[in-house]
């Protein structure tokens, strides 16, 4: 069997409880997913990625993980997990899971221990820092989700890092015992049958361990600079690759936050053993006004020719593997936002899908864009299940911007 299959595949993405629901409970299940594999497999896809559906409290729509080995009871069961992967085996599909290996959920085992004191064996699982003099958070750092990214424990009286939701602490990766139990974790699902792993924000993993502030001199600027791309992450991808990805033989995408070209041939290049593809986000930011995310603006065709165009370029040269998309959890459907959904919504939807096709890298597909799905168009910020969405629009509300104007800002 061809071991680089994935360069020629096409992967189809399936947020699960929006997808298919059986049960009338309102949230996509496990069953839901198995009855479309026929049609999933008439569609000509040859892996399905699907978004976290382990046990979670749900503060990230599932992204924030309470048992990395247990199935959602909102989804089903894990013997729905086992008839899924075997149905979808036998139809020629595989699978890949999300995996979040960047923090977990405050419920989480590991962090439930961490709070009973700093004695605690699990305590080093997790980044904790003393306040700063002024008895303020350790550093300047913005988490994704708006505000600070530390939470004050006061029973401990230190703070946790937490670059996205509050109730997402992230890992502590310089520890040796959290590496093996993540390693043990994935080899877990190794076994289990999966074909892949999709891991979430992995290029954060490793922090400046000085924590030094950030200039916060752009929009960019929020702290990012000294955990992306950090200085050990080349190293733990490889002994994640050389522990879990070849035993098993799995597919990987890595999502890379605020990445380069160069970082991205580093991760993909088959000689370094490391991942097999990656996502970057920067043709998702053409209309992001003075780099601000959540802002309206209209992009220019040739910011996103020259952005597409570098990426195809620098990556082919350095022998690096795209993975392509125009649409996903993270980001409004591209009808709109790169063309028109309403009088050409049809010549629209086969445009892009000729330019992503046309591309050299792995095709992903968002759930909808087959049949060219439109946005929702949401008129209440109460209709956004997303905490990132609401964190950011209360960050608007309270820089003063009228809540007609920050609901735009979601358009």
């Amino acid at each position: 069997m061809n071991n680089e299959w994935w360069k020629k595949g096409t992967v189809y993405q399936i947020y699960p409880r929006s997808f298919n629901d059986t049960n009338g409970d309102g949230i996509g299940d496990i069953r839901g997913i198995i009855e479309k594999l026929d049609y999933l497999a008439k569609l000509g896809i040859d892996l399905v990625w699907l978004t976290p559906m382990y046990v979670s409290p749900q503060r990230d729509n599932g992204y924030d993980i309470a048992d990395y080995f247990a199935i959602d009871p909102q989804y089903g069961t894990m013997a729905d997990f086992e008839e899924l992967l075997e149905e979808a085996h036998r139809r020629g599909l595989k699978i890949m899971m999300d995996m979040v290996v960047n923090h977990t959920s405050y419920q989480h085992h590991w962090f439930q221990e961490a709070l009973k004191g700093k004695d605690n064996p699990y305590r080093d699982y997790y980044i904790w820092k003393d306040p700063a003099p002024d008895g303020g958070p350790p550093n300047n750092w913005l988490s994704k989700f708006s505000g600070s990214a530390w939470e004050l424990d006061a029973a401990s009286g230190q703070y946790y890092l937490h670059l996205y939701e509050v109730g997402m602490p992230d890992l502590n990766w310089e520890n040796p015992n959290l590496q093996e139990e993540i390693y043990q974790m994935m080899a877990w699902w190794g076994e289990k049958g999966i074909d892949g792993f999709r891991l979430d924000v992995i290029n954060n993993i490793s922090k400046n361990l000085d924590f030094p502030n950030d200039s916060l001199a752009t929009a960019q600027d929020d702290g990012r600079k000294f955990y992306v791309d950090g200085p050990h992450v080349h190293e733990y991808l490889h002994q994640m690759n050389r522990r879990v990805f070849e035993k098993y033989n799995l597919v990987t995408v890595g999502e890379m936050s605020s990445t380069t070209p160069e970082q991205c041939i580093k991760y993909t290049h088959p000689k370094r053993e490391e991942l097999s593809m990656v996502f970057n986000f920067h043709h998702m930011k053409v209309d992001y006004p003075n780099g601000k995310k959540w802002a309206s603006a209209k992009y220019r065709l040739s910011d996103l020719k020259r952005v597409m165009s570098e990426w195809q370029l620098k990556m082919a040269a350095g022998g690096g593997w795209n993975a392509l998309f125009w649409t996903n959890h993270d980001q409004p459907r591209a009808l709109a936002r790169f063309a028109d959904d309403q009088i050409y919504r049809e010549q629209s939807a086969k445009l892009l899908a000729i330019i992503l096709f046309g591309l050299q890298g792995t095709t992903y597909i968002y759930q909808g864009e087959e049949i060219a799905m439109t946005d929702a168009n949401f008129t209440d910020i109460s209709q956004y299940d997303d905490a990132e969405s609401r964190n950011a629009y209360k960050q608007m509300l309270a820089d003063g911007m009228p809540e007609t104007d920050a609901l735009q800002n979601f358009a």
